[in-house]
This record gives structure tokens, C-alpha cells and sequence, in this order.
């Protein structure tokens, strides 16, 4: 007896090869809108910071001109790790946003990188994202 049957072969969670019977189902589409731009600079001076620490890179100037970006540029970069962790992991996690939609803005964060008390750096995130809501009138 002779069986005929569409498979296909895929990867699950945890990174184990599977065969799926039938068709292959069509990927999901990708996600709307783009991460904002403040959510990669996060992540990136968590990424530099680290690369720092594990002597991957001698000083920020090396870093600096790895990633090709002035010395003043990768310093306010890395300002960004000042920032309380509850407030690293909210810019990491902002919603995607459209071209049109106005994100946080880094710009708006280096004051608060400036402040030295989580406390008040909270206080501070918080008047931030709430001028930000649509509601909120000024």
C-alpha cells in the first residue's frame, strides 16, 4: 500500500526540528508600524555597555568609531543606561508606532538620564509619557 502526503518541515519554540503534515501554512504578517527609534538606542546601549565591560572594546572611543558615531554622540548614547531598569525596560517595550505617531524622543530623555535619584528619574518618565497620550491636554 502506497501513502501519498504533503509535509513540510519546521522549527518549534525550542528550536526542534518537526515535520507538519498537509500544506505549508503561510507566514503571519509582519507587525504594523516600526519599533521606535528610542527602543533601539536602548537596546544598543545595553549592547555597548556590555561590550565595554567584557573588554570586547577598550574605551568608548574605540566603540565611537566602531560604530561609526562621534564621541560626544556615544556618550549620549550610553547616558541611556543611567536610566532606572523599570524605565530601560518600558522604552524597551513602546508600542510600534506609524511615521505619523510622535514616540518618546530621546532628545526628551537626557535630562532625566541627567538625574542621579530613580526616584525622581520615575517622576520624571512619567510627566514625559503622559504629555505624550493623545488625551492629555496641555
Amino acid at each position: 500500500m502506497r501513502v501519498k502526503q504533503t509535509i513540510h518541515f519546521y522549527s518549534d519554540p525550542q528550536r526542534f526540528h518537526r515535520i507538519g503534515i498537509g500544506p505549508k501554512p503561510d507566514p503571519p504578517p509582519p507587525p504594523e508600524g516600526r519599533i521606535p527609534r528610542v527602543s533601539r538606542l536602548m537596546a544598543l546601549a545595553i549592547r555597548f555597555d556590555r561590550m565595554i565591560r567584557e573588554g570586547k572594546v577598550d574605551s568608548q572611543t574605540t566603540l565611537a568609531a566602531l560604530a561609526h558615531v562621534t564621541q560626544p554622540r556615544m556618550n549620549q548614547i550610553l547616558s541611556l543606561n543611567y536610566l532606572a531598569p523599570d524605565i530601560q525596560e518600558a522604552i524597551l517595550h513602546l508600542p510600534r508606532t506609524q511615521p505619523s505617531e510622535t514616540a518618546v524622543h530621546e532628545k526628551a530623555l537626557r535630562s532625566i538620564c541627567a538625574e542621579d535619584c530613580w526616584k525622581t528619574q520615575r517622576e520624571m518618565w512619567n510627566q514625559l509619557v503622559g504629555s505624550q497620550r493623545p488625551d492629555h491636554e496641555s
